[in-house]
């Protein structure tokens, strides 16, 4: 099974610059997240879509849908976007479950440095947006990028993902970390 799973994320990879803006790749010290934006920045609307595994074998899955537009914070040239993440995981475990996330994010450029630039994401689903085992989920990323050439750049940060586990019948509600950690990454531009 984890050969399939290999081979259509190998696949995916492959098939990115066909059909994406942008390829992201992060590692955490126990999980490996890829995510495919379809949209540049200079369009109106972004599509995504990723995929982390999570050692102790717990895939996520993710769907990005923002409005997203340029504006400016102080006098700092930024990208902003809102809208849902809908997030699905399964653990080999009997738990699986996800949510549909409100929220959004922000990429902050710095002019004075070229190439520097720092982003923020937090997606928020509640109760009514849960579903199977989750209860609520809670989704925030934050990193710094570099911009090494034209069409790459690597970056640092930390990413969280929460959710609290609807186990009613066991009487008692347990909150978990999906993932969570400091991560490195790079992200390629097509």
């Amino acid at each position: 099974m984890n050969v399939l799973r290999m081979s259509v994320l190998a696949l995916s990879v492959a098939a990115a610059p066909v059909m994406a803006s942008d390829l992201d790749l992060s590692l955490t010290n126990d999980s490996v997240k890829g995510q495919v934006n379809f949209f540049g920045t200079n369009n109106d609307l972004q599509l995504g879509a990723g995929y982390t595994y999570h050692e102790g074998s717990r895939h996520i899955g993710n769907v990005d849908f923002h409005a997203q537009g340029r504006t400016a914070l102080g006098n700092l040239p930024t990208t902003a976007g809102i809208g849902l993440r809908a997030i699905g995981w399964d653990d080999d475990n009997d738990y699986d479950g996800g949510a549909v996330g409100l929220g959004g994010f922000a990429t902050i450029n710095i002019p004075d440095v070229p190439g520097l630039s720092f982003t923020g994401g937090l997606h928020y689903a509640p109760t009514i947006l849960s579903f199977g085992d989750s209860d609520d989920m809670t989704s925030v990323e934050l990193r710094g990028n570099y911009r090494v050439i034209r069409n790459a750049e690597l970056f640092a940060g930390y990413r969280y993902l929460n959710t609290d586990l609807d186990v009613s019948g066991y009487g008692h509600k347990d909150d978990i970390n999906l993932d969570e950690g400091v991560m490195v990454g790079m992200k390629i531009f097509f």
